[in-house]
Order: structure tokens, then C-alpha cells, then sequence
């Protein structure tokens, strides 16, 4: 115990050096040079170059803009904690994600030069702090030019990265908006007032080995696999009956939407938010709808007295609000009338009634009517059996085909939900 508290002592003490010794670098894609030395008068032009600048605890400022990396690398990268703030004016006096966003967008062109996660945490991780930065993958995706159509929507389906490009580009990079690998270090983390938009695979991904991570007031749309999946890494049993718990997760007042499976047959993935092992979930004042399966994952046996879930609203999850495995073998898709007889830690105030928000009506109507089939072809001219006959193979070719899987959700639009529902969801920063 001694040696627990002295080790507590020790950390907050570096954390009030780091944070009482921290610089402010400035970063502006229109008025900034990378040589310049970071300061209001003189910003630097790229986030990456700001942050291979920044030493542990320091401050970026970053103007409103759209970034790729310095030489469309097409990511950021961290081994150390950071604080990110976003949306600034160009004389860095305002914040406001809306007026003037920073925008992390790659194009598809970066993805022959990196295949990784928009902004990437690989070790020291303890006080970082995200704020009012979007991030959005949907200019870096690949999508179909033939399937998935959709009257009003800007492309076809999403393509996965083993199918190509239409135009001979680069492949879809199947990695998270932002991600926490499993080797950091642990600590408290916040990410707050962002935008996740076409996420490839995750909004945020993140391996937490103690400390709180908090995800609070962001907005998520048509991101695949999951919005926000938070997985306990400390060493210590997972197993239900001894399970230890590494740190807290706090999800609060984010809007969730469009949750896509992990392919087109809807039969994978497709969460808002993925109750995990070994951490205990706080849940609250969520708008989380239109995900291919639960609103939210509670599968992974997580303790019931780690969990609370209250005063969300839950609609249009084709999978259950909660998809929920209490005993192995066993799942369950249940509807947020049904949350009171969940035995979790806390589970009150949740509503099942669709709130009054503003989306791509286009986009609603097509997710709503997704369906996917799969048909068998047995012409003998064609060239898929006629190649399937000159390699020996009996069986016909089989023909599957989706009316929408992720289709690629216009960014600017999803900035129209901060504020959209005054108490639930995201709040205007």
C-alpha cells in the first residue's frame, strides 16, 4: 500500500511539472511555415510537424482548415500525451467547430503512402486532452461506382480494403479515426466537442490501462464496426467471476448515428458503443441511433456492477438498444422500455422515443431500406463461369449484392447535430 501511494505522489507530481512547464505551439494551414517556431505571430502550417515539436503536456492550437499531414502522409502520430485544441480563428482569439473547423481529412492518394489511424497514440498517453478537431475518412475511402446506390447520396457502398478502388486508386485503409494501441501506458484521457465522420473501422479504438477516459460531448456518424469500442489492457483475470477493473469510462452527452457492420451482409458489428472488459461504463445523456446491431454492445460479460447506462435516448437500432449476453450461449436484443430489469449498476431514465433532430434525409431513407441478397448465376456465357469451368469448379458463381453498406456521409452536414436536442446528445461547445 505504501509503495501504491508513494507511486500515486510520484505521478501527480510529474503531471503538475509537465503541465506547470508546458509550451502553446500554433498551427495554421493557410498563415503557418513549418520552420516557423509555433508562437500566435508565426504558426507552424502542419499538426504532425507541431507535434514532432511538442514535448509531454504541451499545447497545440490548430486554425480551422483542412489538414492531411505535412506531404499528404495522411496521419498523426503521438508516443506522449498531448493537448489538441481545434477550430480556432486565425489570430487564435475564437473556438468554434462550426464556423471555422480543423478538419483532418486525407485524401484517397495518401493512402499509397500510409495505411494507419487518423491520429495514433502508441505509449505515454496520461492528460491528454482532444477538443474540436474532426476527423473524417471520407475522402480517404474507396467506394462503389455500381452498388449500394442511393438516390441523394454522394457515391455507392463502401468498398473493404481487399476489393480495390473503381478508379485504380488506393484501397479503403481499414483503420480507426483515433486510436489508442494496447501498449499505452494508461491515465486520464479526454476527447470532447469532436466529429468522427466515415470511419473506416472505429471512431475511436482504444486500449485503457488505468485512469479515466472520458468521450463526452462529440458527435459520430456512419462510422464502421463500432462508434466508440474502450477495452480494459491491464494484467489481472477478464473472467466474470474475478474480473478486475483497470479505470473508468465515461460516455456522455455524444449523438451516435449510422453504425455500420463490419461487411454488407449486416451480420457483424454495427455498434454505438461496446461495453468491454476489466473497465466499469458510465453511460449517460446519449443520443444513439441507427446502428445495424444494438445501439449498445453489453456480449463481452463485463460485470453487471461495472455498468451504468441512464437518461439516454436509444432509437432505430435494428440489433436491440442493448444487445446483451448475460450467460454464455445466450444473447439478447432488448429495447429501451425493457432496460429496468437489467441488473446493472445503474439503469434509469433511458427513452426509446425517436428524438427531433436534424440528418441526411437521403442517407435515413437508404438505412432504413438497406437490404442485401444473394443470388446464384448459372448462365454458362457468362465469364465468371466460364472461368470457373476452365478451373474445374462445380459450383455456380454466387452474386451478392447490398442497397447501402456506409455509404459516405457528407462531414459538413453532421457538424448540424451539435446542439440539435437541448439536455441529450452533443451540446454546442
Amino acid at each position: 500500500m505504501k509503495k501504491l501511494i508513494l507511486s500515486v505522489v510520484f505521478t501527480a507530481a510529474m503531471l503538475f511539472v509537465m503541465l506547470s512547464n508546458a509550451a502553446v505551439i500554433h498551427v495554421s494551414i493557410t498563415n503557418g511555415k513549418n520552420n516557423n517556431d509555433g508562437s500566435t505571430s508565426s504558426p507552424v502550417k502542419n499538426i504532425d510537424k507541431a507535434i514532432q515539436m511538442a514535448k509531454p503536456g504541451d499545447e497545440i492550437k490548430i486554425a480551422g482548415g483542412i489538414y492531411m499531414g505535412t506531404f499528404n502522409v495522411g496521419f498523426l502520430e503521438s508516443d506522449k500525451p498531448l493537448i489538441l485544441y481545434g477550430s480556432f480563428n486565425e489570430d487564435f482569439t475564437k473556438q468554434d467547430i462550426v464556423s471555422h473547423p480543423t478538419v483532418f481529412q486525407p485524401d484517397n492518394a495518401s493512402g499509397g503512402k500510409s495505411r494507419k489511424a487518423l491520429l495514433r497514440f502508441t505509449k505515454e498517453v496520461a492528460g491528454t486532452i482532444i477538443d474540436h478537431i474532426v476527423f473524417d475518412m471520407g475522402e480517404r475511402n474507396a467506394y462503389s461506382k455500381k452498388e449500394g446506390l442511393v438516390e441523394g447520396v454522394d457515391g455507392g457502398r463502401f468498398l473493404q480494403s481487399t476489393e480495390g478502388h473503381p478508379d485504380g486508386g488506393n484501397a479503403t485503409a481499414t483503420e480507426p479515426c483515433i486510436q489508442f494501441v494496447s501498449a499505452t501506458m494508461g491515465g486520464d484521457v479526454i476527447i470532447q466537442n469532436c466529429a468522427f465522420i466515415n470511419g473506416a473501422s472505429f471512431g475511436v479504438q482504444a486500449g485503457h490501462r488505468s485512469g479515466k477516459f472520458i468521450i463526452r460531448n462529440n458527435v459520430f456518424v456512419a462510422n464502421r464496426m463500432a462508434a466508440i469500442e474502450v477495452f480494459g489492457t491491464c494484467a489481472g483475470s477478464k473472467e466474470p467471476k474475478d474480473m478486475i477493473a483497470c479505470g473508468e469510462v465515461e460516455v456522455a452527452y455524444n449523438t451516435i448515428l449510422f453504425s455500420w457492420s463490419r461487411v454488407k451482409d449486416f451480420l457483424d458489428m454495427g455498434y454505438g458503443v461496446r461495453i468491454m472488459t476489466k473497465l466499469k461504463y458510465n453511460i449517460h445523456h446519449n443520443i444513439i441511433g441507427t446502428s445495424i446491431m444494438g445501439g449498445i454492445d453489453n456480449t463481452r460479460f463485463c460485470k453487471n456492477e461495472y455498468v451504468q447506462i441512464d437518461h439516454n435516448i436509444l432509437f432505430g437500432n435494428k440489433g436491440g438498444d442493448i444487445e446483451y449476453s448475460p450467460a454464455s450461449n445466450t444473447k439478447l436484443q432488448i429495447t429501451a422500455g425493457e432496460f429496468e430489469d437489467l441488473e446493472f449498476a445503474s439503469v434509469q431514465g433511458n427513452s426509446g422515443t425517436a428524438p427531433q433532430i436534424s440528418v441526411n434525409q437521403a442517407y435515413l431513407k437508404g438505412f432504413y431500406a438497406a437490404t442485401y441478397s444473394e443470388k446464384t448465376s448459372y448462365d454458362p456465357n457468362t465469364s465468371e463461369n466460364q472461368w470457373a469451368k476452365a478451373l474445374g469448379m462445380t459450383q455456380p458463381i454466387k452474386i451478392s449484392s447490398a442497397s447501402m453498406h456506409m455509404n459516405k456521409y457528407p462531414w459538413k452536414e453532421a457538424l448540424n447535430l451539435f446542439g440539435a436536442m437541448k439536455g441529450y446528445g452533443a451540446q454546442k461547445p
